[in-house]
């Protein structure tokens, strides 16, 4: 299961007991902000694209949705999500789950500068009904993150 990795993966840091798991399901921007008594905009959504022929993870903010011609002018490619089952296979873990955390050491992650007018964002943890709370700088360091992209729109306010 999933969310044991992510949990493997925040106990050598001591976090593991921040893990935040709920009786509902919490799969998507509106049902984990319910779950977690936040605005929507603060559910940090990993999407997963192909990029070169390997899997990427893009971290970003509820409220925003890719832009495909910033996408095009960061990866020098159309924007390609990952079916479901890629999403397992590749990453680790199933959509609805899918989290920075725990993944395979091959796959990139990025941050998306949606995230970055939070002071703390909540990530799910590999499981349909799991999220922690973790700062901007946490989330930077526990996600191991390749850099801090803009290709997202929707989201300025």
């Amino acid at each position: 299961m999933a969310i044991e990795k992510v949990r493997e993966y925040f106990n050598q840091w001591g976090m593991e007991d921040r893990i935040l798991e709920f009786d509902v399901s919490s799969a998507t921007v509106e049902l984990a902000s319910q779950a977690v008594g936040c605005e929507p905009k603060r559910i940090a959504k990993t999407l997963s694209f192909m990029v070169d022929g390997k899997p990427i993870l893009i971290v970003v903010a509820g409220d925003a949705r890719i832009d495909n011609a910033k996408y095009k002018a960061q990866f020098s490619t159309k924007a390609k999500m990952l079916t479901p089952d890629q999403v397992l296979e590749l990453v680790g873990h199933a959509v609805g789950g899918v989290c920075p955390f725990g993944i395979p050491d091959d796959v990139m992650v990025y941050l998306d500068k949606s995230l970055k007018r939070f002071e703390t964002v909540f990530p799910a943890c590999g499981s349909s009904n799991s999220a922690i709370e973790l700062s901007i700088e946490e989330l930077e360091k526990y996600s191991n993150y390749s850099a801090w992209v803009d290709v997202c729109r929707g989201w300025e306010e």
